[in-house]
């Protein structure tokens, strides 16, 4: 008898849990799906558990997708994380790729693709759709990052989203357990980075590329 797929959902909106967990026994036999809406929860869950597959929504309500698939990648090394997220690709897909996701999908795509991909990197490849491969492509041949704020660190893409929801930098410092020089040094990296001039600046630039949420 096959194994059960033991699959870790990671979002924080109940119906598309549900929905993707529905889709998942309904196509994947023998398969054993398991919730968490917050990075917290799972966390915890892979500390608990060994896990087959993670679907990691990049916003969450108590922490970056991103820095959730650092640490659940330091957790558990050979755990396929799959990014399935509201953004684009062009948004976040290479830094989560680098940053060590096996694939990385938007919210908007077929549910045949999601399920393709489910089974591309549970079989141990990684998942990458054509955009992102004419992206990857584009960056080797050209040097150049396909949005702006690709040349910033994940510290300083950090704040950058944080000021985009309207935090002080000693609310970020306080958020990111860093001191307040320390955020103000990241977000002079990041005015620089992006050639803008203040926050304000970059609280447009958060918006207009969707990063704040």
């Amino acid at each position: 008898m096959t194994q059960a797929l033991r699959c870790l959902i990671v979002d924080d909106h109940p119906m598309i849990r549900r929905g993707l967990k529905a889709l998942l026994l309904e196509e994947e036999n023998n398969c054993k799906v398991a919730e968490a809406a917050s990075a917290e929860a799972a966390l915890e869950a892979i500390r608990r558990e060994d896990w087959d597959l993670m679907i990691l929504d990049v916003s969450l309500p108590d922490k970056h997708g991103l820095e959730v698939l650092k640490e659940a990648r330091l957790l558990r090394q050979n755990l396929p994380i799959l990014i399935w997220s509201q953004y684009p690709e062009r948004e976040f897909a290479l830094r989560m790729i680098k940053a060590g996701a096996a694939g990385y999908l938007s919210k908007d795509c077929a549910p045949s693709e999601l399920l393709q991909a489910i089974r591309q990197v549970t079989s141990g490849h990684r998942y990458i759709t054509p955009t992102m491969a004419e992206n990857i492509v584009d960056f080797v041949t050209d040097g150049q990052p396909v949005s702006p704020h690709d040349r910033l660190s994940d510290r300083e893409l950090e704040v950058l989203r944080l000021l985009g929801q309207g935090k002080t930098v000693s609310m970020i410092a306080d958020d990111m357990a860093l001191s307040v020089k320390t955020i103000s040094t990241y977000r002079a990296r990041t005015l620089e980075k992006l050639n803008l001039h203040t926050t304000a600046d970059l609280m447009r630039y958060a918006i207009e590329y969707r990063l704040t949420t």
